[in-house]
């Protein structure tokens, strides 16, 4: 054994410290949290103290042992999990429940792992800071009574409701609130007028009038007067502008870039930054500073300097406008600014590359440009058409790093003279209409909390998948819908109408609230305001941040919210009704019973009849696009033709219905999903060729068949490519051949898995 054990979170973490420490050293890992509260009681002392008891996992119980074996044989023990709170709490965890002597152990942070970052902090070890393990204590306390206390009433009081949480209850309420802001909008139209003018010596100009009309008639009055108008150059402003480079990346700004640029999801972006971290190639991903160390400065000017010349580097120095940003800490940058390409996988690749043009442009010049505007004057109106564009003189750091631009303002243009006579082409009035303000994306959402002081770094991708796996809200897209809308354009002196057909509304990965979502956030709202109050969940954040900074007792902030809160949750087992979000639509006209649209067993559904009729209602799942509080009469009265005998097919009745895992259709006993097909209008063309596909995935699903001893190990062709499966399934590594794969080199597969 070695005379230093030194313990991390988890394996990958070890295997890249162990690199960088001599024989002296043994790097073991904790595999994530080795303690937490019990899941089957509330494990809070509530009459007294507030101290929660916590409980080794039963997974960790080997692990745990093995770690007490090193450490008694271990002269020190160095707990080097990561530097935020999370971590202090990890360490302070493995420090208790392995019964380490404080004396005998050291804490260690570094926010990159590099050799250089490692043996400085062998080098500058310091005690647990209780501050931040406190703060831990107080979140998970809080959360847990918020959890606990409250996920009971919900499952008497609403339908479908499996939990609630102090941010993430927050979060679902955003996007329920801007969804109603969408349902309420209502477009206004107006009409745009652009034109296209020429000079004497040909050159072509594009220029927008400063007024929209509310009418067409307006539009057609101004049009017409255009047909006899002098048009002339009458104003020309040539400004010089300069661009800053953006700050390097927080954990928040880099999933918006990543959502945006590579499309990734938030949980995505985590899990590769991990990665990336755990191998030494980026310093700590969850973080809410801006901030650079001088040393990577220094690196980032030799660097910039030798890619791109001395004019291209230039010092910036960032303040976050985040509340409670710990700027002790750094940015998300490389560790070695030299490498512009490091990655296990292509995702890892791509996420890199990002992070490492984003640093680069930190710390580069601004981008330089000449922004010209040009009048055009109308000899009969006050009205004047301006002309704007625009002429990069020096990119500096878009050199780098593109950003998106106004589309508008991006060309040169043609060089005018003040008084410059000017010749219409055409001008053209459309009809426009104004539009919605966007439903939230994952990274939009993160801004959102992030601006209002609501969770941290570490809280936003668990909040995000916590309230859609609870189906609070979906992660959706929105075909577009066409829209007619009308042209009047003015070409050699006449007016041409025309009738434009476009496709609007479409919209990509989209953070839609369900059912139960709304109706939960509905109910909390009304019961308990506080904790959905954006100002209280921000002004936790900032108890939080004072706990840190040891200007506050943990258990006296829980203290002081747990009276009101127990208070409030006493109200409303009492006083609150029970919901499940009914909606009475009318009679059914076959029967004259009820039809009405609420929550059920399985969701969104439509009932015939009420449970206090004798004869049983009958129910109907909800379509996936339908909803509640927008549901027709006649929409929710077709649910009942289902299931639907579409046809015959090889003799076998083809089938369309609704199911608990939505609609499909069922051949042969086969049930077959339908994705976003209408069960209600789906034709046997369409069927038909759902159900050959079906057959050919299943012709082609089985590659291999062992039998093991009377068990059955199989190699099957799955979404994600193809798998072992046995007792469970195995993922086959890329550099094996599934076809051509033994029962024994599957047994080696699942071995090494299992390890």
């Amino acid at each position: 054994m070695a005379k230093n054990l030194v313990i991390v979170e988890s394996p990958a973490k070890a295997k890249t410290i162990q690199k960088y420490l001599g024989n002296d050293f043994e790097v073991k890992s904790s595999m994530g949290h080795i303690r937490d509260l019990p899941t089957d009681k509330m494990a809070i002392d509530l009459e007294n103290t507030f101290e929660p008891t916590y409980v080794v996992s039963d997974n960790q119980k080997k692990n745990i042992r093995e770690l007490k074996k090193h450490a008694k044989s271990s002269e020190l023990v160095w707990l080097a999990t990561d530097e935020d709170r999370e971590g202090e709490a990890i360490a302070w965890h493995i420090l208790d429940a392995l019964g380490l002597e404080e004396k005998n152990t050291r804490r260690i942070v570094f926010h990159e792992i590099t050799k250089k970052a490692i043996l400085h902090a062998v080098d500058n070890p310091r005690s647990i800071d209780y501050n931040l393990v406190n703060t831990y204590k107080a979140r998970r306390v809080l959360d847990r009574i918020v959890g606990y206390e409250l996920s009971p009433v919900l499952w008497k009081k609403v339908k479908g409701a499996k939990s609630a949480g102090r941010v993430q209850s927050v979060a679902v309420r955003l996007i329920v609130e801007r969804e109603k802001e969408i349902s309420s909008f209502i477009p206004e139209k107006s009409y745009k007028v652009a034109a296209e003018f020429s000079n004497l010596s040909g050159s072509l100009i594009k220029a927008d009038l400063d007024k929209k009309f509310s009418s067409k008639d307006e539009a057609i009055v101004f049009l017409k007067k255009c047909i006899n108008a002098q048009f002339s150059v009458s104003d020309i402003k040539i400004k010089p502008h300069s661009n800053k480079p953006k700050a390097p990346f927080t954990t928040s700004t880099l999933q918006q870039d990543a959502s945006s640029k590579l499309g990734f999801s938030v949980a995505r972006t985590m899990q590769t930054a991990q990665k990336l971290y755990e191998a030494g190639h980026i310093t700590y991903m969850r973080t809410d500073s801006v901030n650079l160390s001088n040393q990577a400065v220094t690196h980032l000017k030799t660097e910039i300097e030798n890619r791109f010349g001395k004019e291209y580097f230039q010092t910036w120095n960032y303040a976050t406008k985040t509340k409670g940003a710990q700027e002790a800490h750094e940015a998300i940058r490389p560790t070695t600014l030299n490498k512009d390409e490091v990655g296990a996988d292509e995702a890892q690749k791509k996420l890199y590359k990002l992070i490492w043009r984003r640093t680069l442009a930190s710390q580069m010049t601004e981008e330089q440009v000449e922004q010209t505007t040009v009048k055009i004057s109308i000899s009969n109106t006050e009205y004047n058409f301006i002309a704007k564009g625009r002429v990069v003189l020096f990119d500096g750091f878009r050199l780098v790093y593109k950003t998106d631009l106004d589309s508008a303002n991006k060309d040169e243009l043609p060089k005018f003279n003040i008084r410059d006579p000017l010749h219409y082409s055409s001008i053209t009035a459309n009809e426009s209409f104004t539009k919605h303000t966007p439903r939230f994306t994952e990274a939009t959402l993160v801004k959102k909390l992030e601006e209002l002081g609501i969770g941290r770094p570490s809280t936003y991708a668990p909040t995000i998948s916590t309230i859609i796996n609870r189906k609070y809200v979906v992660k959706d897209s929105k075909e577009p819908v066409e829209r007619n809308s009308e042209s009047i354009k003015l070409m050699e002196g006449e007016l041409i109408a025309n009738n434009v057909t476009e496709k609007v509304g479409h919209e990509k990965g989209k953070l839609f609230p369900s059912d139960i979502g709304k109706l939960l956030t509905g109910f909390l709202v009304e019961y308990f305001e506080l904790i959905m109050n954006y100002n209280f969940t921000a002004t936790v954040e900032e108890e939080f941040d004072k706990i840190a900074n040891g200007n506050k007792q943990w258990n006296e902030m829980i203290k002081s919210f747990y009276g009101d809160f127990h208070k409030k949750i006493e109200e409303a087992k009492l006083n609150a009704k029970r919901t499940t979000g009914e909606r009475i639509l009318g009679e059914d006209p076959n029967s004259g019973r009820q039809l009405s649209v609420k929550i059920g067993p399985y969701g969104p559904m439509a009932q015939i009849g009420t449970n206090e009729e004798e004869e049983k209602p009958k129910f109907a799942s909800l379509l996936k696009n339908q909803n509640i509080d927008d549901i027709t009469f006649e929409e929710a009265l077709n649910l009942f033709n289902l299931p639907r005998i579409i046809g015959k097919y090889e003799g076998e009745e083809v089938v369309a219905a609704i199911g608990r895992y939505g609609p499909y259709i069922r051949h042969n006993s086969v049930f077959i999903s339908i994705g976003k097909e209408d069960p209600l209008s789906i034709n046997m063309e369409t069927a038909i060729e759902l159900i050959n596909a079906k057959k050919e995935f299943e012709k082609n699903r089985v590659i291999n068949t062992f039998d093991n001893n009377g068990k059955k190990i199989q190699i099957l062709n799955g979404r994600y490519g193809p798998y072992i499966k046995a007792d469970k399934n195995y993922k086959i590594p890329k550099t094996e051949d599934p076809k051509n794969l033994s029962l024994d080199d599957c047994m080696q597969i699942m071995k090494k898995a299992k390890k």
